[in-house]
């Protein structure tokens, strides 16, 4: 069942080619970042472009519940007027983020070194996530944390009344963690530091600079150092955010496994730390091809055309270049499905740990739409079928996870027989115009009870 409503059955099947231009939503983790910047900046920031999925959203009414002026003005177009660091009220009530991961770690960030209490919650998905990750190094300022067992929501926090900066090396390769740390370290007097073994998206890094925090990146043998100076003051700017490339994956892809299909995805952040996927796909032998580059507010951008291509092959994605496609894996695979020999994944333990195991939900489905995969702990490998080589025929659990479910709704686009996934609400939390989009391009997804 959707975390936001009854079940949304859905089903995909084989059609005509996929053709035409694809206007995918704006940047999620940027959207979340400028409305979390802006409210905890001076003046008031603008955003256009700012994807509003169920996530975003819920982050928006998390910065009203703050204390800050958040307000639409029209399709994609905010306005917030911020509190300035450490100007956070306390909340009246519970801060429920949905489905959002992201949201909630970098909110509990946000709130964590101003001496206010708030409660935090989310669906089912949501609560069986782990937040140890974030709330173990948030303790180090003097935030304190209560949640239920193993460190899950529903879960309070006690914002530190006497902050102190820290020093923190991130465990695991997390965007969410490091940018949890930062935005607690911008209330926190002296310079905080994250250093990073492997490096993760830079949005944090890029539009804290934007904003009028003093930062700074140095790459050294213990890995890549992020220095904040604390206790800025902020400043609203206007942001205008980029189309976002885990969203853009999707039509992508389906275009690679569709014979005849020619799609055309204008104005995707090619940030180097979020495009991994798209050279994982040349490397495969994928026909993508980058028009008209350029850079929009700090972040490079580019018009992305994907045709069909029925010569890729399987390859070993490098480990180190996880950090920068992990939620990519999951359409990824169902690519290698359509491939020609073994594609190996290395390096990609995060994904138990997300909206749901990954691996084991995109396994599981492979598995029963025909396709062999092996598996470890932090790895796996699909065998590649060839171009019109996948059975399909299966009903797959989405799990509540808005990434599985268009993965294998994609996989019944190029499939023999049709593809369906028991639920396909989770969709709405991070790519709302999904369904028209990928119809608009001739696709074949519809509502199993429509």
């Amino acid at each position: 069942m959707s975390g936001h409503g009854q079940p949304v059955p859905m089903v995909a099947r084989k059609g005509a080619a996929l053709v035409g231009t694809a206007v995918v939503p704006g940047d999620k983790s940027i959207s979340h970042r400028s409305l979390i910047l802006g409210a905890l900046s001076i003046g008031e920031t603008h955003v256009t472009g700012l994807l509003e999925g169920q996530d975003v959203l819920d982050t928006a009414k998390a910065m009203r519940a703050f204390g800050a002026g958040v307000e639409r003005l029209g399709e994609g177009e905010w306005r917030i007027e911020g509190v300035g660091v450490g100007g956070f009220a306390e909340p009246e009530g519970v801060i429920d983020c949905g489905n959002s991961g992201t949201g909630v770690r970098l909110i509990m960030g946000s709130m964590a070194t101003s001496p206010i209490v708030a409660t935090f919650t989310g669906d089912a998905s949501l609560n069986g996530r782990p937040m140890a990750r974030v709330t173990d190094p948030l303790a180090l300022f003097g935030t304190r944390a209560l949640g239920r067992r193993g460190g899950r929501l529903p879960m309070t926090i006690q914002g530190a009344e006497d902050p102190v900066p820290v020093r923190y090396a991130t465990p695991v390769p997390s965007a969410q963690v490091k940018s949890a740390v930062l935005l607690a370290g911008l209330n926190a007097p002296g310079e905080t530091v994250v250093i990073e073994r492997e490096a993760t998206r830079d949005h944090s890094e890029r539009m804290l600079a934007g904003f009028g925090a003093s930062l700074t990146t140095e790459v050294t043998p213990e890995g890549r150092v992020i220095t904040l100076k604390g206790q800025p003051e902020l400043r609203g700017q206007s942001v205008a955010v980029p189309c976002d490339p885990s969203s853009a994956a999707f039509p992508v892809c389906a275009a690679l496994i569709v014979p005849g299909s020619d799609v055309l995805v204008p104005n995707i952040g090619l940030n180097p730390t979020r495009a991994g996927l798209y050279q994982t796909l040349r490397d495969m032998g994928a026909d993508l091809t980058y028009e008209n580059p350029r850079e929009e507010g700090g972040e490079p951008v580019a018009d992305l055309r994907a045709r069909y291509s029925p010569a890729m092959k399987g390859i070993e994605v490098p480990p180190e270049r996880a950090a920068s496609m992990i939620d990519e894996y999951p359409v990824l695979s169902v690519v290698a499905a359509f491939a020609e020999g073994r594609t190996e994944m290395p390096g990609v333990r995060e994904l138990r740990v997300k909206e749901s195991d990954r691996i084991d939900a995109m396994a599981t489905g492979l598995r029963a739409c025909g396709v062999t995969v092996d598996e470890g702990e932090d790895w796996w490998a699909v065998e590649g079928l060839g171009a019109g080589g996948v059975p399909g025929g299966a009903t797959v659990e989405s799990r509540l996870d808005h990434r599985i479910a268009m993965s294998f709704l994609c996989m019944g686009l190029g499939s023999a027989q049709p593809v369906r996934v028991d639920d396909g609400g989770p969709i709405a939390t991070s790519f709302p115009v999904f369904e028209g989009l990928m119809a608009a391009l001739g696709a074949r997804i519809d509502r199993a009870n429509a």
